[in-house]
Protein backbone atom coordinates (compact mmCIF):
# COMPACT_ATOMS: atom_id res chain seq x y z
CA UNK A 1 0.00 0.00 0.00
CA UNK A 2 2.19 2.53 -1.39
CA UNK A 3 0.87 5.88 -3.02
CA UNK A 4 1.55 6.63 -6.63
CA UNK A 5 3.54 9.52 -5.88
CA UNK A 6 5.95 7.18 -3.63
CA UNK A 7 5.50 4.66 -5.85
CA UNK A 8 6.63 6.87 -8.44
CA UNK A 9 9.61 8.96 -6.66
CA UNK A 10 11.56 5.46 -5.26
CA UNK A 11 13.89 5.32 -8.14
CA UNK A 12 14.89 8.39 -8.17
CA UNK A 13 16.21 8.01 -4.46
CA UNK A 14 17.86 4.63 -5.44
CA UNK A 15 19.38 6.57 -8.30
CA UNK A 16 21.53 8.43 -5.93
CA UNK A 17 21.84 5.60 -3.33
CA UNK A 18 25.53 6.00 -2.10
CA UNK A 19 24.36 3.90 1.13
CA UNK A 20 22.25 1.11 2.04
CA UNK A 21 18.76 2.77 2.13
CA UNK A 22 17.32 3.81 5.04
CA UNK A 23 14.33 7.19 5.27
CA UNK A 24 11.34 8.38 6.06
CA UNK A 25 9.73 9.82 3.41
CA UNK A 26 6.35 11.91 3.65
CA UNK A 27 3.71 12.75 0.91
CA UNK A 28 2.79 15.97 1.81
CA UNK A 29 0.08 16.24 -1.21
CA UNK A 30 -1.67 13.08 0.36
CA UNK A 31 -1.67 15.02 3.12
CA UNK A 32 -3.54 17.73 2.20
CA UNK A 33 -6.01 15.82 0.38
CA UNK A 34 -6.81 13.82 2.88
CA UNK A 35 -7.09 16.86 5.49
CA UNK A 36 -8.93 18.89 2.93
CA UNK A 37 -11.90 15.47 2.73
CA UNK A 38 -11.68 15.43 6.52
CA UNK A 39 -12.36 19.15 7.45
CA UNK A 40 -14.95 19.69 4.57
CA UNK A 41 -16.66 17.16 6.27
CA UNK A 42 -17.17 18.05 9.55
CA UNK A 43 -20.47 20.25 11.04
CA UNK A 44 -20.11 23.96 12.05
CA UNK A 45 -20.49 22.85 15.61
CA UNK A 46 -17.06 20.54 15.49
CA UNK A 47 -14.11 22.31 15.80
CA UNK A 48 -11.05 19.96 14.49
CA UNK A 49 -7.65 20.34 16.49
CA UNK A 50 -4.08 18.48 16.10
CA UNK A 51 -2.64 16.63 18.83
CA UNK A 52 0.83 17.43 18.12
CA UNK A 53 1.89 14.10 20.43
CA UNK A 54 1.85 11.70 17.06
CA UNK A 55 3.88 14.42 15.02
CA UNK A 56 5.78 17.15 15.63
CA UNK A 57 7.37 17.63 12.78
CA UNK A 58 7.91 20.95 11.65
CA UNK A 59 6.72 20.39 7.93
CA UNK A 60 3.82 18.44 8.72
CA UNK A 61 2.87 21.45 11.34
CA UNK A 62 3.14 23.64 8.47
CA UNK A 63 1.08 21.83 6.47
CA UNK A 64 -1.93 20.91 8.85
CA UNK A 65 -1.64 24.68 9.89
CA UNK A 66 -4.23 25.64 6.66
CA UNK A 67 -7.04 23.12 7.64
CA UNK A 68 -7.21 22.86 11.51
CA UNK A 69 -9.07 25.12 14.04
CA UNK A 70 -5.85 24.82 16.71
CA UNK A 71 -3.55 22.46 18.46
CA UNK A 72 -3.32 19.89 21.26
CA UNK A 73 0.17 19.94 23.18
CA UNK A 74 0.92 17.80 26.23
CA UNK A 75 4.56 19.31 26.93
CA UNK A 76 5.96 23.04 26.63
CA UNK A 77 8.16 21.58 23.90
CA UNK A 78 5.30 21.35 21.49
CA UNK A 79 3.70 24.33 22.95
CA UNK A 80 6.76 26.43 21.77
CA UNK A 81 6.96 24.50 18.90
CA UNK A 82 3.60 25.60 17.84
CA UNK A 83 4.23 29.12 19.00
CA UNK A 84 6.78 29.46 16.15
CA UNK A 85 4.53 27.98 13.49
CA UNK A 86 1.08 29.12 14.20
CA UNK A 87 -1.23 32.02 15.59
CA UNK A 88 -4.15 29.23 16.37
CA UNK A 89 -5.47 28.23 19.89
CA UNK A 90 -3.47 26.06 21.99
CA UNK A 91 -4.81 23.06 24.11
CA UNK A 92 -2.75 21.71 26.87
CA UNK A 93 -3.40 18.21 28.61
CA UNK A 94 -1.01 16.22 30.50
CA UNK A 95 -0.44 14.54 33.78
CA UNK A 96 2.36 15.69 36.33
CA UNK A 97 2.15 19.25 34.78
CA UNK A 98 5.73 21.78 35.40
CA UNK A 99 4.90 25.28 36.84
CA UNK A 100 6.63 26.69 33.55
CA UNK A 101 4.13 25.00 31.29
CA UNK A 102 1.26 26.34 34.25
CA UNK A 103 2.30 29.58 33.38
CA UNK A 104 1.64 29.42 29.70
CA UNK A 105 -1.88 29.15 30.88
CA UNK A 106 -1.99 32.21 32.84
CA UNK A 107 0.51 34.40 30.16
CA UNK A 108 -2.13 33.62 27.72
CA UNK A 109 -0.57 31.40 25.56
CA UNK A 110 -3.04 28.70 25.68
CA UNK A 111 -6.57 28.92 25.36
CA UNK A 112 -7.40 26.32 28.18
CA UNK A 113 -5.52 23.61 30.30
CA UNK A 114 -6.66 20.14 31.44
CA UNK A 115 -7.10 19.69 34.79
CA UNK A 116 -6.04 15.82 35.58
CA UNK A 117 -6.61 16.11 39.34
CA UNK A 118 -7.72 18.12 42.63
CA UNK A 119 -4.15 19.39 42.98
CA UNK A 120 -4.35 20.68 39.72
CA UNK A 121 -6.70 22.93 40.88
CA UNK A 122 -5.58 23.72 43.79
CA UNK A 123 -1.97 24.94 41.87
CA UNK A 124 -3.68 26.74 38.89
CA UNK A 125 -6.27 28.82 41.26
CA UNK A 126 -2.76 29.73 42.97
CA UNK A 127 -1.31 31.38 39.93
CA UNK A 128 -4.59 32.66 39.10
CA UNK A 129 -4.48 34.81 42.20
CA UNK A 130 -1.26 35.66 41.91
CA UNK A 131 -1.91 36.86 37.89
CA UNK A 132 -5.37 38.36 39.27
CA UNK A 133 -7.19 36.48 36.99
CA UNK A 134 -9.86 33.19 36.10
CA UNK A 135 -7.84 30.76 34.50
CA UNK A 136 -9.97 28.71 31.22
CA UNK A 137 -9.80 24.71 31.69
CA UNK A 138 -11.36 21.70 31.04
CA UNK A 139 -12.20 19.20 33.45
CA UNK A 140 -10.57 15.54 32.14
CA UNK A 141 -12.68 12.91 32.70
CA UNK A 142 -11.92 9.11 33.12
CA UNK A 143 -15.33 8.25 31.74
CA UNK A 144 -16.81 4.56 32.47
CA UNK A 145 -17.53 4.25 28.92
CA UNK A 146 -15.69 1.55 27.08
CA UNK A 147 -14.49 1.94 22.95
CA UNK A 148 -14.25 -2.27 22.02
CA UNK A 149 -12.56 -1.62 19.36
CA UNK A 150 -9.88 0.57 20.47
CA UNK A 151 -6.11 -0.67 21.22
CA UNK A 152 -5.46 1.19 23.81
CA UNK A 153 -7.64 2.59 27.31
CA UNK A 154 -7.09 5.44 28.65
CA UNK A 155 -10.24 5.49 31.08
CA UNK A 156 -12.65 3.19 32.20
CA UNK A 157 -9.73 1.39 33.63
CA UNK A 158 -7.28 1.93 36.19
CA UNK A 159 -4.66 4.69 34.71
CA UNK A 160 -3.19 7.80 35.56
CA UNK A 161 -5.20 10.06 33.59
CA UNK A 162 -8.13 12.36 34.57
CA UNK A 163 -10.62 12.37 37.59
CA UNK A 164 -12.54 9.43 37.51
CA UNK A 165 -16.44 10.04 36.21
CA UNK A 166 -18.22 8.76 39.70
CA UNK A 167 -15.69 11.50 41.62
CA UNK A 168 -16.49 14.42 39.09
CA UNK A 169 -20.19 15.71 41.37
CA UNK A 170 -17.74 15.88 44.29
CA UNK A 171 -15.27 18.15 42.77
CA UNK A 172 -17.50 20.15 41.05
CA UNK A 173 -19.61 20.72 44.14
CA UNK A 174 -16.22 22.62 45.70
CA UNK A 175 -15.43 24.78 43.08
CA UNK A 176 -16.73 27.52 44.92
CA UNK A 177 -13.04 27.16 46.88
CA UNK A 178 -11.44 27.71 43.50
CA UNK A 179 -12.47 31.46 42.13
CA UNK A 180 -9.27 31.76 40.20
CA UNK A 181 -10.37 28.86 37.61
CA UNK A 182 -13.24 28.93 35.27
CA UNK A 183 -14.16 25.52 34.11
CA UNK A 184 -15.12 26.28 30.17
CA UNK A 185 -16.24 22.61 29.44
CA UNK A 186 -14.56 18.97 30.20
CA UNK A 187 -12.06 16.71 28.17
CA UNK A 188 -13.32 12.99 27.81
CA UNK A 189 -10.43 11.71 25.61
CA UNK A 190 -10.78 7.77 26.36
CA UNK A 191 -9.07 5.49 24.23
CA UNK A 192 -6.56 4.92 21.31
CA UNK A 193 -7.19 3.78 17.96
CA UNK A 194 -10.50 2.96 17.67
CA UNK A 195 -11.99 1.20 14.58
CA UNK A 196 -15.39 2.10 15.33
CA UNK A 197 -17.83 4.73 13.88
CA UNK A 198 -20.88 4.33 15.29
CA UNK A 199 -19.05 3.38 18.71
CA UNK A 200 -17.18 6.59 18.38
CA UNK A 201 -20.90 8.00 18.02
CA UNK A 202 -21.79 6.55 20.62
CA UNK A 203 -18.84 7.94 22.91
CA UNK A 204 -19.73 11.36 22.04
CA UNK A 205 -23.54 11.19 23.00
CA UNK A 206 -22.62 9.67 25.94
CA UNK A 207 -20.20 12.30 27.16
CA UNK A 208 -22.58 14.76 26.04
CA UNK A 209 -25.23 13.65 28.15
CA UNK A 210 -22.71 13.74 31.10
CA UNK A 211 -22.22 17.01 30.31
CA UNK A 212 -25.66 18.56 29.75
CA UNK A 213 -26.50 17.15 34.13
CA UNK A 214 -23.34 18.34 35.41
CA UNK A 215 -23.85 21.63 33.92
CA UNK A 216 -27.63 21.79 35.33
CA UNK A 217 -26.95 20.10 38.39
CA UNK A 218 -24.22 22.39 39.19
CA UNK A 219 -25.40 25.70 37.64
CA UNK A 220 -22.16 25.52 34.99
CA UNK A 221 -22.02 27.85 31.86
CA UNK A 222 -19.12 25.48 30.71
CA UNK A 223 -19.82 25.23 26.67
CA UNK A 224 -16.76 23.14 25.28
CA UNK A 225 -16.92 18.82 25.02
CA UNK A 226 -13.51 17.90 24.49
CA UNK A 227 -13.97 14.68 23.17
CA UNK A 228 -10.25 14.24 22.52
CA UNK A 229 -8.72 11.43 19.55
CA UNK A 230 -9.01 7.78 19.79
CA UNK A 231 -9.99 7.38 15.95
CA UNK A 232 -7.24 5.24 14.33
CA UNK A 233 -6.22 3.62 11.42
CA UNK A 234 -6.31 -0.36 10.80
CA UNK A 235 -2.53 -1.71 10.79
CA UNK A 236 -3.92 -5.49 10.92
CA UNK A 237 -5.92 -4.93 7.57
CA UNK A 238 -5.60 -1.56 6.08
CA UNK A 239 -8.00 -1.62 3.43
CA UNK A 240 -10.13 -2.00 6.34
CA UNK A 241 -10.45 1.57 7.18
CA UNK A 242 -12.56 3.23 10.69
CA UNK A 243 -15.38 4.75 8.11
CA UNK A 244 -15.04 8.76 8.28
CA UNK A 245 -17.79 8.53 6.28
CA UNK A 246 -20.35 6.82 8.44
CA UNK A 247 -18.89 9.18 11.09
CA UNK A 248 -19.57 12.41 9.55
CA UNK A 249 -22.83 11.39 9.07
CA UNK A 250 -23.24 10.92 12.51
CA UNK A 251 -21.66 14.10 13.34
CA UNK A 252 -24.42 15.94 11.13
CA UNK A 253 -27.73 14.44 12.79
CA UNK A 254 -26.66 15.44 16.19
CA UNK A 255 -26.12 18.95 15.00
CA UNK A 256 -29.75 20.38 15.73
CA UNK A 257 -28.82 18.84 19.18
CA UNK A 258 -25.52 19.76 19.89
CA UNK A 259 -26.47 23.88 18.98
CA UNK A 260 -29.58 23.88 20.96
CA UNK A 261 -28.07 22.94 23.67
CA UNK A 262 -25.21 25.36 23.21
CA UNK A 263 -22.32 22.57 23.18
CA UNK A 264 -19.04 23.21 21.18
CA UNK A 265 -17.65 19.77 19.88
CA UNK A 266 -13.83 19.29 20.13
CA UNK A 267 -12.32 16.82 18.16
CA UNK A 268 -8.46 16.32 18.85
CA UNK A 269 -7.45 14.08 16.07
CA UNK A 270 -3.55 12.71 15.15
CA UNK A 271 -3.07 8.88 14.03
CA UNK A 272 -6.48 9.43 11.82
CA UNK A 273 -4.68 12.67 10.27
CA UNK A 274 -0.84 11.72 9.56
CA UNK A 275 -0.66 8.38 9.66
CA UNK A 276 -1.18 7.79 6.12
CA UNK A 277 1.05 10.32 5.22
CA UNK A 278 4.30 8.54 5.96
CA UNK A 279 6.55 5.47 4.92
CA UNK A 280 9.55 4.37 6.17
CA UNK A 281 11.45 2.88 3.73
CA UNK A 282 14.25 0.50 4.29
CA UNK A 283 17.04 -1.53 2.57
CA UNK A 284 17.02 -5.14 3.07
CA UNK A 285 20.56 -5.92 4.24
CA UNK A 286 20.98 -9.82 4.75
CA UNK A 287 19.02 -12.81 4.21
CA UNK A 288 19.46 -15.89 6.52
CA UNK A 289 17.98 -18.55 8.40
CA UNK A 290 18.08 -19.70 12.31
CA UNK A 291 16.72 -22.74 13.90
CA UNK A 292 14.29 -23.50 10.84
CA UNK A 293 12.85 -19.80 10.28
CA UNK A 294 13.89 -17.39 7.91
CA UNK A 295 15.48 -13.63 8.62
CA UNK A 296 16.02 -10.62 6.73
CA UNK A 297 18.14 -7.63 8.71
CA UNK A 298 17.37 -3.98 7.43
CA UNK A 299 18.92 -1.27 7.50
CA UNK A 300 17.65 0.31 10.54
CA UNK A 301 14.58 -0.67 12.38
CA UNK A 302 12.42 -0.26 15.70
CA UNK A 303 14.74 2.31 16.96
CA UNK A 304 13.31 4.08 13.95
CA UNK A 305 9.92 2.96 13.77
CA UNK A 306 9.11 1.53 17.62
CA UNK A 307 5.30 0.86 17.44
CA UNK A 308 5.72 -2.31 15.96
CA UNK A 309 7.91 -3.80 18.64
CA UNK A 310 5.59 -1.67 21.63
CA UNK A 311 2.18 -2.97 19.63
CA UNK A 312 4.08 -6.27 19.32
CA UNK A 313 2.48 -6.34 15.21
CA UNK A 314 3.38 -7.00 11.87
CA UNK A 315 3.08 -3.27 10.41
CA UNK A 316 1.91 -3.01 6.72
CA UNK A 317 4.67 -3.56 4.44
CA UNK A 318 5.22 -3.74 1.11
CA UNK A 319 8.36 -5.43 -0.78
CA UNK A 320 9.92 -3.14 -3.43
CA UNK A 321 12.07 -5.45 -5.87
CA UNK A 322 15.50 -3.39 -7.01
CA UNK A 323 16.74 -4.94 -9.98
CA UNK A 324 20.07 -3.49 -9.59
CA UNK A 325 22.46 -5.63 -7.47
CA UNK A 326 24.46 -2.91 -5.95
CA UNK A 327 27.26 -5.83 -4.36
CA UNK A 328 27.85 -7.26 -7.67
CA UNK A 329 30.26 -9.35 -7.94
CA UNK A 330 29.45 -10.98 -4.81
CA UNK A 331 26.37 -13.58 -4.28
CA UNK A 332 22.84 -11.97 -4.31
CA UNK A 333 20.87 -13.74 -1.62
CA UNK A 334 17.46 -14.51 -2.06
CA UNK A 335 14.47 -15.97 -0.47
CA UNK A 336 11.28 -17.78 -2.57
CA UNK A 337 8.02 -18.73 -1.41
CA UNK A 338 8.76 -18.73 2.28
CA UNK A 339 7.82 -16.94 5.64
CA UNK A 340 10.16 -14.69 6.87
CA UNK A 341 11.05 -12.57 9.98
CA UNK A 342 12.15 -8.63 9.15
CA UNK A 343 14.28 -7.61 12.15
CA UNK A 344 16.35 -4.09 11.81
CA UNK A 345 20.28 -4.17 12.74
CA UNK A 346 20.29 -3.66 16.71
CA UNK A 347 21.25 -6.32 19.08
CA UNK A 348 18.37 -7.25 20.52
CA UNK A 349 15.58 -10.07 19.84
CA UNK A 350 13.07 -7.71 20.32
CA UNK A 351 14.06 -5.28 17.25
CA UNK A 352 11.12 -7.33 15.33
CA UNK A 353 9.03 -5.27 12.68
CA UNK A 354 7.67 -8.14 10.62
CA UNK A 355 6.66 -11.58 11.88
CA UNK A 356 6.92 -14.20 9.92
CA UNK A 357 4.79 -13.11 6.48
CA UNK A 358 4.79 -15.17 3.84
CA UNK A 359 6.83 -14.18 0.81
CA UNK A 360 7.25 -14.60 -3.17
CA UNK A 361 10.26 -13.07 -3.80
CA UNK A 362 12.94 -11.30 -1.28
CA UNK A 363 16.27 -10.00 -1.84
CA UNK A 364 19.34 -8.71 -0.42
CA UNK A 365 19.23 -5.16 -1.68
CA UNK A 366 15.41 -4.99 -2.31
CA UNK A 367 13.52 -2.12 -0.34
CA UNK A 368 10.86 -2.65 2.41
CA UNK A 369 8.36 0.07 2.46
CA UNK A 370 6.40 0.14 5.78
CA UNK A 371 3.14 2.07 5.15
CA UNK A 372 1.12 3.97 7.51
CA UNK A 373 4.04 5.20 9.22
CA UNK A 374 3.67 8.83 9.20
CA UNK A 375 2.17 8.98 13.34
CA UNK A 376 4.14 7.51 16.57
CA UNK A 377 6.60 6.79 14.13
CA UNK A 378 10.20 8.36 14.39
CA UNK A 379 9.33 10.47 17.39
CA UNK A 380 8.52 7.67 19.69
CA UNK A 381 11.69 5.58 18.68
CA UNK A 382 14.52 5.34 21.08
CA UNK A 383 17.04 6.76 17.75
CA UNK A 384 20.23 6.94 19.35
CA UNK A 385 19.93 3.42 20.89
CA UNK A 386 23.55 1.62 19.71
CA UNK A 387 24.14 5.02 17.92
CA UNK A 388 23.47 3.61 14.55
CA UNK A 389 23.04 6.69 12.00
CA UNK A 390 19.26 8.26 11.69
CA UNK A 391 17.11 8.26 8.63
CA UNK A 392 16.97 10.64 5.92
CA UNK A 393 13.96 12.81 5.67
CA UNK A 394 12.29 13.38 2.72
CA UNK A 395 9.02 15.83 2.12
CA UNK A 396 7.61 14.75 -1.40
CA UNK A 397 4.96 18.37 -2.38
CA UNK A 398 3.06 18.90 -5.09
CA UNK A 399 4.29 20.45 -8.09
Amino acid sequence: MISQTVTEWIPSLLKKRTEPICAYVYDIGALKQHMEKVKTSLPSYCSLFYAVKANPDENIIQTLEAFVDGFDTASEGEVMLINKLSNKPIFFGAPAKKDKEMSYLAEGTLKAMNIESERDLHRLNRLGSRYGKKLPVLIRVNSTYQVAMSSHRMAGVPTQFGIEEEGIPALLDGLSQFPFVKVEGFHFHAMSNNLDADDHLGFIQYCKKNMLEWKKDFALSASVLNAGGGIGVNYDDPGVPFEWGAFSKGLHELEQSFNADGIQLVLELGRYLVAECGYYVSEVMDLKSNHGEHFALLRGGTHHLRLPAAWKITHPHTIYPVEEWFDDPLPRPQLKDEAVTVAGELCTPNDVLIRRQYVESLMVGDLIVFSLAGAYGWTISHHDFLSHPHPKFYYLKEE
